[in-house]
């Protein structure tokens, strides 16, 4: 691509005729094979998600949160009462599909339909959903909302530097890395680097086809193990 020059013939950004600020997400459903996500309502979700979260005995899925852990139900259900309701972080449930019962919770936030970009965060999964395929078609789902029904050009995905499974999981979805910001965030008393990956639009297309093609059921064997990875298919 030609790089663009201005009248002083200083470099700029290629233009985007015809662009305008894309919509908020909506509070709607996403539905797949293996799992549901719902927006958060607390007295359908709360006792769900605290006794999935119970399975996590040692409370490491909490190190890296900014919250937790809740050591009582009604704590639990105060804090997502308070934090949970709003349209940014718009909060998510993600609810087996079988069960359908709340394992886990994903939220889109930092919001900004002006420049279309939307960061996955707040994720939050309880052991019942750690490596199963729910786990990978909640992201999907998330991402197929991003781009595919939004129109939105890059989703974000930040985690602390120090949380290694956060950064794998990044990577293994197919976002980029793009650097660290030093100390970025003061939380639970202690500062943190955050680790900055991302998904552009033009990025999707390809991503989305190597999700489907995992997703379908014949990637899956009779005790719902996967035949070929992921990565395979990117």
């Amino acid at each position: 691509m030609t790089q663009q020059l201005n009248p002083l013939g200083q470099p700029i950004g290629p233009p985007l005729p015809g662009w305008q600020a894309r919509p908020r997400p909506p509070r709607t459903a996403m539905e797949g094979r293996f799992c549901r996500l719902e927006a958060i309502d607390p007295s359908r979700h709360a006792a769900d998600l605290f006794a999935a979260n119970g399975d996590d005995r040692d409370g490491r899925n909490w190190t890296y949160l900014p919250y937790g852990p809740p050591m009582h139900w009604e704590d639990y259900r105060r804090w997502m009462e308070q934090f949970c309701r709003g349209d940014d972080p718009l909060y998510h449930a993600i609810l087996e599909r079988q069960s359908r019962r709340a394992v886990g919770v994903a939220s889109f936030m930092r919001i900004d339909p002006a420049s279309g970009v939307i960061e996955v965060g707040g994720i939050n999964y309880s052991p019942r959903l750690q490596r199963t395929p729910a786990a990978t078609e909640a992201m999907y789902l998330m991402m197929r909302r991003v781009f595919d029904e939004l129109g939105y050009r890059r989703c974000e995905w930040k985690c602390d530097a120090l949380n290694a499974p956060s950064r794998a999981a990044a990577a293994r979805l197919g976002f980029r890395f793009e650097g660290i910001f030093r100390q970025a965030i003061v939380y639970k008393g202690r500062s943190r680097d955050t680790a900055w990956f991302s998904i552009i639009d033009g990025e999707w297309p390809a991503l989305r086809s190597a999700f489907e093609r995992w997703l379908d059921p014949a990637n899956f064997d009779d005790s719902g193990g996967q035949r070929r990875r992921l990565s395979e298919f990117r």
